[in-house]
């Protein structure tokens, strides 16, 4: 078998569609549907079903899904044994910078031990903006907060939303309550305009910044309000407590996407060490198993 074909195959599946799959391989769709074509020509046995909608495994490609995975994780095994991999995996890896100021400290000191040539791309930005790197095939692994239902997403957790004001500062002192917040798309922006709109609270986006720092500065100083999870409080400020009337903001998903039809020992371990440090942080809940599969 061509492992090539096998390796679109298993994207395609995992991706349920070709557009996506396409973006993942850096390959038009006709030609990812020419390859899949060719597998299902060598097989003898159509692979897909393709509806207008979606693109699900036929039974035949359910029973082949597992022996490709194995297939390509035997090749990629070989290759390193072999030497292609002297210089190390590169893994480009993508979170927001309160996600990597987080959880990074403590995986990658453990992870470079065990893994000393792997080399890693860190990139931090907006979660929305990282997810859309990620479907167009330009990240390996992403660390996110969740915003729409994805294909790649594996839920592992919530944590909760809490305002955050200076130490000394009192929202009532406020009648109209000054917001510093991410740009239009953050979720934490919707919610937090979402939860006084409820309320009907006069409120103003004073304060815009799509840096944590950017965001820090006006509230450390006193000059506004924010909306953060409990891990990523900034030095001298603090929660705003249930009775000072503030109106609850819910939690946000945090999710894990990585890189479809790629199986290699390093990517796995990362994968796994980053799952681990999230689900165990304090602040987060991990979900029940039935709910970790994708939406």
């Amino acid at each position: 078998m061509d492992t090539a074909l096998l390796r679109t195959f298993v994207t395609v599946a995992e991706c349920q569609g070709f557009s996506a799959a396409g973006k993942v391989l850096h390959r038009t769709q006709s030609a990812v549907s020419l390859q899949i074509k060719r597998l299902e020509e060598q097989m003898g046995q159509a692979m897909f079903e393709r509806t207008s909608r979606s693109v699900l495994l036929t039974s035949h490609g359910e029973r082949l899904l597992p022996y490709a995975r194995h297939m390509l994780k035997l090749e990629d095994e070989a290759r390193e044994a072999l030497g292609e991999g002297s210089r190390g995996e590169l893994i480009r890896f993508a979170t927001s910078e309160e996600q990597a100021s987080a959880y990074l400290p403590e995986l990658m000191p453990r992870y470079a031990r065990r893994f000393p040539d792997t080399r890693l791309e860190l990139h931090c930005d907006m979660s929305a903006a990282l997810v859309r790197q990620f479907q167009e095939g330009l990240l390996d692994v992403v660390l996110s907060i969740r915003h729409l239902p994805t294909r790649s997403g594996q839920l592992l957790g919530w944590e909760p939303m809490v305002w955050v004001v200076a130490e000394d500062c009192r929202p009532g002192q406020w009648e109209t309550l000054p917001l510093a917040l991410n740009p239009e798309g953050c979720i934490f922006r919707a919610h937090a305009l979402a939860a006084l709109g409820r309320e009907e609270r006069r409120w103003e986006a004073r304060y815009a910044s799509q840096s944590p720092t950017g965001i820090n500065l006006p509230v450390q100083a006193g000059l506004a309000m924010t909306v953060k999870t409990p891990r990523s409080v900034p030095a001298g400020c603090r929660i705003v407590g249930e009775e000072e009337g503030l109106p609850p903001l819910g939690q946000v998903e945090i999710e894990l996407h990585r890189r479809p039809g790629h199986t290699s020992e390093a990517l796995n371990a990362f994968c796994e060490e980053l799952e681990r440090i999230v689900t165990h942080n304090a602040d987060v809940a991990a979900p029940a198993p039935g709910e970790m599969a994708a939406p």
